[in-house]
């Protein structure tokens, strides 16, 4: 007999506050990712989460975001009317910037720095390869426009701005097609009086052109970083203006009146006027989403370290998340060209949560290279045509054909039973990456093997930079094809515990609905600790609070909002800078010596030792404000361990021991707090099953959560 619903346990409350976020107190709230493979959709209400993955629609990516919540709104037997919120990720920008799908778009500077987006940091990100490629500017140099003018570095101006050369600078540009224009003059960070007179002048000339300024975009320090985040906003920004008005006329269409947020790649939520202004903070907008969901894991389980795993169908994300928090960083690079590397990728001066990202999703294909040797991404099928065993078309071997080969996918339960996989399909095209005649399961567990250490080595590398462990800490994996692969990961990382929380597989979208309605605000100012201009400072900092409240409260009007504040620190002759916590409050002269304290307290435990004698410096500020949401942690259900009776099974063929085994199957549903089963095993669920490899056994926690652990002495053997 099956036992009680207890889905109430395992989701965040909706509280008080969310629901005046959420208009009116309605209840129902709806969080949609949009991936390069599978759109995920989630239905929240107070007592029950729906869930569905539909595959994207890179044509018209709204339309399977509105299929995938017509079939929850269906299945919770509710109108457009009930729900409260929508919360939207998107993968929209980062496909733009990738693939180079962007409009026509042009720059205007500085005379004399047309080329800062050829020069670079003139850095190499490989000392020894002379036919090392960079990749190419996104906007061409024909389409870059000069003017004189010259602010200094304190702000002053040396050269007036000529605005016969800005208009004669429009005039080229809507003579060449140009839709939308970067102006980015040098020091506007400290003074953006002449680009916003140059957008005044070119919006009078052209007024249906999108214009993107580098004083609001990224107003900071090193031209370089600050040209190429301003011409990736100008470049994707006519794109997802277009897109999320055509979203927010389609739900209105439908009856929505509710508010509609979009995650940002920091973590926070904001709204569709502010993602039109600045479409660069949504690059990593899903995967932040999945960074919020693993840390909402760590605070409700108390896991100080944690190791979040997010494999989906084109790409793999690592994370780590110390107490409760996801790591942070003022950077990224986009679109990088060697196979992920560390400065061979466009940079952008955004917040987003700290992570590394791999080429190697579902949908990853694999191939021989020139040595005959079998590698597997970064390409991937996507959606359209998809992995071979889809039949919609693919015709390239991919993890997912190696999965199902291998024995861990159930062809006809996959996505829910909404489509059946065809296996005689991945036979063909895996098998022909092994000898004539030889079984095809042979090269899909080398794709397996490559793609898992892929994974394992990107980690390992991670937490080297990051100067941590990995192997001291707990993984939570999340995604369509992350409970698949995680057990055999861990393994190869030596971590002897792997959670796998409910709605694993649309994790993402389950952490849109978690995190913050937040915005941060940065701004360069240059100055030396014990010597600071308090004045000045104070200044900057409230109005830099000012704006990012006044952003917060059109989300989240009357909710309490939260203040933190940063900055960005060096010794002097230094390069680069390390983040210290300021005051949120007016600073005095005392202050001096509380900022040159955390400098060195966080130099020393970063590096081991402070420098005497060289004074400190200061270059960024950053204020950060969010909405207060008081998600109080869910209750666990009670537990009483018992062992669960297994009647089905199923040949999998494993990684580590190279042998083909029987596989218990269970349903997740199945499955109740207390449940104790000893691996090998397979738990399916209509978003992903998971792997139990023989080396763990698998418990139920007072979650809903999966919760695998390394027997003892059973680690798994290498084949």
């Amino acid at each position: 007999m099956r036992r009680p619903d207890l889905s109430d346990h395992f989701l965040p409350p909706i509280t008080e506050e969310t629901a005046d976020v959420t208009k009116g107190g309605a209840l129902a709230r709806i969080g949609a990712d949009i991936g390069g493979t599978f759109t995920d959709v989630v239905l929240e209400t107070p007592d029950r989460r729906h869930t569905t993955k539909v595959l994207t629609t890179h044509d018209a990516p709204e339309r399977a975001l509105l299929d995938g919540i017509a079939i929850l709104l269906a299945q919770a037997n509710l109108r457009p009317e009930d729900v409260g919120l929508i919360v939207h990720g998107t993968t929209l920008a980062t496909n733009a910037l990738i693939e180079r799908r962007g409009v026509r778009t042009g720059l205007l500077t500085t005379e004399g720095f047309r080329d800062v987006l050829d020069l670079g940091s003139e850095s190499r990100f490989d000392q020894y390869d002379i036919t090392m490629d960079k990749p190419s500017p996104l906007v061409s140099r024909g389409l870059r426009r000069t003017v004189p003018e010259r602010i200094a570095a304190d702000g002053g101006v040396l050269l007036p701005l000529d605005p016969s050369a800005v208009r004669s600078a429009a005039d080229f540009f809507a003579a060449e097609g140009v839709e939308s224009v970067a102006i980015a003059f040098l020091h506007s960070y400290v003074n953006p009086g002449h680009e916003r007179m140059a957008a005044d002048i070119l919006r009078e000339k052209m007024p249906d052109l999108s214009i993107s300024l580098s004083c609001e975009v990224s107003p900071e320090m090193r031209e370089y970083e600050r040209f190429s985040t301003t011409a990736a906003n100008a470049y994707v920004q006519p794109i997802v203006a277009r897109y999320l008005a055509r979203l927010d006329d389609a739900l209105h269409d439908l009856g929505f009146r509710c508010p509609l947020y979009l995650m940002l790649s920091s973590g926070g939520l904001t709204t569709v006027d502010t993602a039109v202004r600045f479409p660069v903070r949504l690059v990593e907008s899903g995967p932040a989403g999945g960074a919020i969901f693993a840390a909402a894991i760590a605070a409700e389980r108390q896991i100080d370290k944690m190791l979040a795993f997010d494999m989906g169908g084109t790409t793999a994300k690592i994370c780590f998340i110390d107490h409760g928090k996801p790591q942070t960083s003022h950077s990224f690079e986009v679109a990088r060209m060697h196979r992920f590397r560390k400065g061979s990728g466009l940079p952008l001066r955004i917040p987003v949560v700290e992570m590394v990202e791999i080429g190697a999703g579902g949908g990853s294909i694999a191939r021989r290279d020139a040595l005959g040797r079998i590698v597997v991404g970064p390409r991937s099928a996507g959606s359209e045509p998809g992995p071979a065993c889809y039949g919609r078309g693919g015709g390239n071997p991919t993890v997912t054909d190696a999965d199902l080969l291998l024995g861990r996918i159930d062809p006809t339960a996959f996505a829910g039973g909404l489509m059946t996989l065809d296996r005689s399909r991945a036979e063909t095209v895996v098998g022909g990456l092994g000898n004539a005649g030889a079984d095809s399961r042979i090269p899909a567990l080398g794709i397996s093997e490559i793609v898992d250490e892929t994974m394992a080595s990107a980690a390992r590398v991670h937490a080297v930079e990051q100067g941590t462990a990995v192997d001291q800490r707990t993984m939570v994996a999340f995604g369509g094809a992350a409970p698949l692969h995680a057990a055999r990961v861990a393994e190869k990382l030596g971590i002897s515990q792997v959670i796998i929380p409910r709605s694993a597989g649309v994790g993402s979208a389950v952490g849109f609905l978690l995190a913050p309605i937040a915005y941060e605000v940065a701004r360069s100012f240059h100055q030396c600790v014990g010597q600071i201009e308090i004045d000045a400072l104070n200044g900057l900092l409230a109005a830099m609070s000012e704006e990012a409240h006044d952003l917060v409260s059109r989300g989240a009007p009357g909710v309490p909002r939260s203040e933190t504040r940063i900055a960005y620190a060096r010794y002097r002759g230094q390069g680069y800078e390390i983040p210290i916590a300021v005051p949120a409050r007016p600073l005095d002269r005392a202050d001096e010596v509380v900022l040159r304290d955390r400098f060195e307290a966080t130099y020393r435990a970063q590096y081991g030792s402070v420098i005497a004698g060289l004074d400190i410096e200061i270059l960024t500020w950053r204020v950060s404000v969010s909405a207060r949401r008081t998600t109080a942690r869910s209750s666990a259900a009670p537990v009483e361990p018992r062992a669960f009776e297994v009647t089905l099974r199923h040949s999998v063929l494993d990684p580590a021991s190279g042998r083909t085994m029987a596989f218990a199957v269970v349903r997740r549903d199945d499955l109740h707090p207390g449940d104790h089963l000893a691996g090998p095993a397979l738990v399916v669920e209509d978003e992903t099953t998971t792997v139990v490899s023989p080396a763990f056994d698998l418990d139920v926690d007072g979650h809903g959560c999966l919760v695998l652990s390394l027997r003892a002495g059973g680690k798994g053997e290498e084949p």
